[in-house]
Parts: structure tokens; sequence; C-alpha cells
């Protein structure tokens, strides 16, 4: 059970800087349990080297990423060892990359690549694991008689549920989403928010979505931070930062939505 009066993810004044350029500067917040946080903000604004820091596939040069573990006790994300790091992107984390094929193994089926985190975080009765691979599947509303096809033979949105039930499938306490919905057709997108959205409320997810589509932040977040150059600008509960921004850059995006 989680304890709600700790948060699960605290970020202090992370920086991350390649050669001269700060890519995230001084970004510091709290993830709550049971809260997903968007991340908003045009291309170059720092959100995915944040993203990237948080969940230890890059070291920040200063800062810290404090994960707070099943038993109470944290952990700074950057001083894991690999193994470590990779432990907990099988079990307690889920990460679904905007292009599904970063996060699938295209030389199995949709099947096995849902049951492979299962058998990860302990299981191994290949019956109850094909089983549940199947309820994830059907649950993300892919044709179960394409459960033995591999991911390659799929469309981009097919591939991108195969992606999403693989992370959800052993409720990781955390999950990070890159532009979860990016690259692909505008009804697919639609789709695959909906679904998302259900997933979000019946499992209580907590998560970081990158996105730079304000509709996104919208449907699937309880809060969000917005960057720029590498900053935080603004932050707050979503409704309240799109309905009412403050920041003039948080004002200008909104502007050029509601004009387009």
């Amino acid at each position: 059970m989680s304890d709600l009066t700790t948060p699960l993810l605290t970020v202090e004044n992370v920086t991350r800087r390649f050669g001269g350029l700060a890519a995230c500067r001084d970004v510091s917040f709290d993830l709550w349990p049971g809260e997903m946080l968007a991340v908003v903000g045009e291309s170059g604004s720092g959100k995915t080297t944040l993203l990237n820091c948080l969940s230890g596939r890059l070291d920040p040069d200063q800062g810290k990423v404090l994960y707070s573990r099943r038993d109470g006790s944290q952990v700074d994300v950057a001083q894991l060892s690999e193994p470590e790091r990779r432990f907990l992107m099988r079990t307690d984390w889920g990460f679904v990359h905007q292009n599904p094929r970063d996060g699938l193994r295209l030389g199995v089926g949709a099947g096995a690549n849902v049951g492979e985190r299962l058998m990860a975080v302990g299981q191994r009765h290949y019956g109850k694991i094909r089983a549940e691979a199947s309820d994830w599947l059907d649950k993300v509303e892919l044709d179960l008689g394409r459960i033995d096809d591999r991911p390659e033979t799929f469309s981009g949105g097919m591939q991108q549920r195969v992606q999403i039930a693989r992370n959800l499938v052993s409720r990781p306490r955390l999950v990070f989403m890159d532009e979860p919905t990016g690259g692909l057709d505008v009804s697919v997108q639609a789709r695959l928010l909906d679904l998302l959205r259900g997933l979000v409320a019946e499992l209580s997810l907590s998560g970081i979505i990158v996105t730079h589509d304000l509709a996104v932040a919208r449907l699937l977040s309880h809060r969000m931070i917005v960057m720029r150059e590498g900053s935080i600008v603004e932050g707050g509960l979503t409704d309240q930062v799109l309905d009412d921004p403050q920041h003039a850059y948080t004002q200008l995006l909104v502007a050029s939505i509601l004009q387009g």
C-alpha cells in the first residue's frame, strides 16, 4: 500500500547540461502516489532530458531524484547501479516510448511481450501468464486472434497498445510516458487517449507524461508543469493552469491551441 503522506518521487534542483547548454536547470517538484503529472513545452524546452534524468537514463550534473521504495526508504536514482535500475524498470517502473518499437521485443509475439513483464516479477506458471497477457491485450482492445503475432506486423497504433499492456500488466508504481500518442494519426490518437485515460483512472496510476500537446495533458494529468529553455516557468493543477495561465509563455501556448 502506498504511503500517501510521502512523495513517490522527489526531484531536487535537477540540472543537466550538454556542453555549455543547460537542457534542464534547477528543476524541483514532488510526485505523489496516484498522481499523473504532465511536463509540457515546445520542442527543445528540456522536457525529454528531464524525463531521462528522472528515469535514470541520464545522470543529472546537479541535484537529486529520490524514489520512495516499497519499504518506505528513499533511494537516489542516480546512485543506483545499472542492474538495480534495470530491476526497477522491469518491476516497479514502466516506460512508454513515443516510438513503440523502442519498448517492444519485435522478434516475439504480442502475448510474449506482455508475459515477459510478469515473469520479471516472479510469475512462472505458463497458463496463468498467458491468461493474464490475454486479459491485458483485451483490455487495450487488441484482437486476441493476434496474440502470437509479432509486433512488427502491427500498425503503429496497435504496437503502442501492446507497449502499454506490456508496461502496465505488472501494475508498476511509477510510469514514465514520452509523447505516448505522438506520431499517430489523429483518429488513432483519440482512441488511444481514451484508452489511456480509462486505465489511469482504473489503476490509480502514478506517472509523468512528457508532451507538447496540451489536450493530452488535460485528458491524462492531474497536475502539470510548463518548461521553457530548461526551466519550469509555471505549475499547478492542470485545469487551473490551462484555463487561467499566469506566465506569458503559458498564455502563448494556450492561445496557439485556441487559434488552431
